[in-house]
């Protein structure tokens, strides 16, 4: 079976020499965003361990003069980094600037082109000859010389190839085949979200592959009529996992446009919320598992997951852990992609929306529950005790004004209010951001451990008839637009309004003081999961709240960012919105370290052996490069 279109793949390199991957990752570097092809985010670096991380100190730092939310690469004592309109290379082990490279700016009137804002990524060949750092520039696949930082000229026109369809991520790279996503934003039409592949050496097209089947193809019929020029389900995550040994890729393909309303496309949407592997060398598809069917609550996959090899029963498997926004973690066969952990399907809240579809099933873990809230009644509310009198008693107010609010537990979707009725929310758990979000999870492959960033959030809403016979636009680019429309069979669209259930509002919905939710905390916790066995190990709140009284305030106030795990038995985490720095006890989820920021650190860390053979640890803080290392 062919679901993808295959575009003349160049003679490359073989991946595999005497069964290993051959772009192995020395010990001290740090090859993708993600560490390596395989995503663990595992060092095996223990210079920096659980005796003395107590003694890490800055080292040097470097403005980007530009805020973004890149992971730094490490190779042979160079850092590479997106930096505005600019990519960087630095001395990693004193942050000096080696070379610059500026972005060309846009043509006409359109907005500065900037580097991406995830990261770069790194290839050399099989003998370490022509290294080239590639990135994302909007629409434009962008390779330099890793040694001078000027366009080579073999890539493309002039070191650059233009893939149509922008992508905001980094290119996932095994062999000679860099694998990118699609940034189709969130219109219903539109553009595909179709991954896509290019030779490295050359910047020839390689493969594309069809995330919404059209006429004719396989699963084509779990859209009804709603697959024409549908947008959205695409791969807008940062990476793809590549198992180099197998020669595979694993897209992770997000929801379907529009986030809130699927009545234009009943059915499963396939393969929209999935995980799809696919020949790296020719875009074949090989399997797919389906974590959300007919996605109507913006549960994307913004990280496939690591792989790993887990002990199940007695036995070694090949398989990749994956957490999404929805908080369930599953664990798939990366041969086959069947669970190597059961799971099994369940019932679902069901919908009043006239033309909605409502999946009757979801598939759930049976051995590991929810990562995060799924809940939510009234006895769940926060009391003085949790934060404060102040807090609580606007919540309860809230409560009230919206005339209570609707959860059936997992998969409430949005409910019907008609005109003229009583107030009637939904509130959705966990909403908007997740779950685990862009960041993902890091991996100890010796134990199997998976370390995730667990946010406790909230979604609320309901859905409204809007009376009009006018078409209407809407604006996906406008980022304060709190809607979600789409057109029904003509007759006006249904619209969605989604907020957080959160701190104090005033009479124009404004937030009034801190954001705090209103269910009890904590609200963000770094998770520690076993891939073996599927049981939770340990859950810690990450970030805190200083505006709150004392001893209440280490309550969970997280960001979309994840961990990075080492051989030293530690897990380091910024993603917080504290401007902190931490370090946990890999076995116990104990704080053994904490630094101070002067920006919040909403990227994920990584950590390299420089030069002068020193372990350092680095994040970027709110467009700071802070490197940290041992006092000597």
């Amino acid at each position: 079976m062919r679901f993808a279109r295959s575009l003349g793949l160049a003679t490359s390199a073989a991946l595999i020499v005497g069964g290993t991957a051959f772009a192995q990752v020395a010990d001290g570097d740090w090859q993708t965003i993600n560490r390596d092809a395989a995503s663990t985010r595992y060092s095996p670096l223990a210079d920096i361990n659980r005796a003395n991380v107590n003694q890490l100190q800055e080292a040097w730092s470097y403005p980007l003069r530009g805020f973004n939310t890149a992971t730094p690469l490490v190779v042979g004592g160079t850092m590479y980094m997106p930096a505005g309109s600019r990519v960087v290379a630095l001395d990693a082990d004193s942050g000096e600037e080696i070379w610059s490279y500026a972005v060309p700016p846009s043509e006409g009137e359109g907005p500065p082109r900037t580097a991406s804002t995830r990261g770069v990524s790194y290839w050399a060949d099989d003998n370490g000859e022509g290294a080239r750092i590639l990135f994302m520039a909007g629409n434009l696949l962008i390779a330099l010389d890793a040694r001078t930082g000027q366009p080579v000229s073999g890539f493309g026109d002039g070191g650059m190839v233009d893939v149509g369809v922008p992508y905001g991520g980094t290119p996932s790279i095994g062999g000679t085949v860099a694998v990118i996503g699609a940034a189709t934003l969130e219109n219903p039409q539109g553009v595909p979200g179709n991954p896509r592949a290019f030779d490295v050496r050359t910047g020839e097209k390689l493969w594309e592959f069809q995330t919404v089947p059209q006429e004719g193809e396989p699963h084509n019929e779990s859209w009804g009529n709603g697959w024409k020029n549908r947008s959205g389900t695409n791969m807008w995550s940062v990476s793809a996992p590549i198992d180099l040994e197998r020669g595979i890729v694993i897209l992770p393909i997000s929801s379907p446009a529009p986030n809130y309303w699927g009545g234009g496309r009943p059915g499963d949407n396939l393969y929209g919320n999935s995980l799809v592997a696919v020949d790296l060398k020719t875009g074949e598809y090989k399997w797919h598992f389906q974590t959300v069917h007919h996605d109507i609550w913006d549960t994307d996959i913004p990280s496939a997951g690591p792989l790993i090899d887990a002990t199940i029963d007695g036995k070694k498997e090949p398989v990749i852990a994956h957490v999404g926004k929805a908080a369930r973690f599953f664990v798939l066969d990366r041969e086959t992609g069947e669970p190597a952990l059961p799971v099994e399907e369940r019932p679902v809240p069901q919908g009043d929306v006239p033309g909605e579809y409502y999946a009757p099933t979801q598939p759930f873990p049976v051995k590991t529950p929810p990562l995060a809230r799924v809940k939510l009644t009234y006895d769940d509310l926060v009391t003085a005790e949790d934060t404060s009198e102040a807090h609580a008693q606007a919540c309860q107010a809230m409560w009230r004004k919206a005339g209570g609010y609707l959860n059936y537990g997992p998969f409430t979707p949005f409910y019907l209010h008609r005109k003229g009725a009583p107030p009637r929310s939904t509130i959705q758990l966990p909403g908007g951001t997740g779950g685990v979000n862009w960041g993902g999870m890091a991996v100890d492959p010796n134990s199997g451990m998976v370390f995730a960033n667990i946010q406790h959030t909230s979604l609320v809403g309901w859905v409204e008839l809007k009376e009009t016979d006018e078409s209407y636009s809407f604006d996906a680019n406008d980022t304060n637009q709190p809607y979600d429309r789409a057109s029904v069979d003509g007759k006006g669209p249904f619209f969605t309004f989604s907020a957080p259930l959160s701190g104090e509002y005033d009479e124009q919905g404004r937030p009034v003081g801190p954001s705090l939710p209103c269910y009890k905390p904590p609200w963000a916790e770094l998770t520690a999961v076993d891939a073996n066995t599927g049981d939770v190990k340990w859950q810690v709140p990450l970030g805190l709240f200083e505006q709150l009284p004392e001893g209440r305030q280490v309550l969970g106030n997280a960001g979309n960012a994840g961990p990075t795990v080492t051989a030293g038995g530690l897990v380091f985490v910024g993603a917080t919105n504290d401007k902190r720095f931490r370090a946990f006890d890999a076995e116990t989820g104990r704080q053994l370290w904490e630094a101070q920021l002067r920006g919040n650190a909403n990227a994920n860390p990584m950590t390299y052996r420089g030069s002068d053979g020193k372990q350092y640890v680095a994040i970027n803080a709110g467009g700071t490069i802070m490197a940290y290392s041992l006092s000597r």
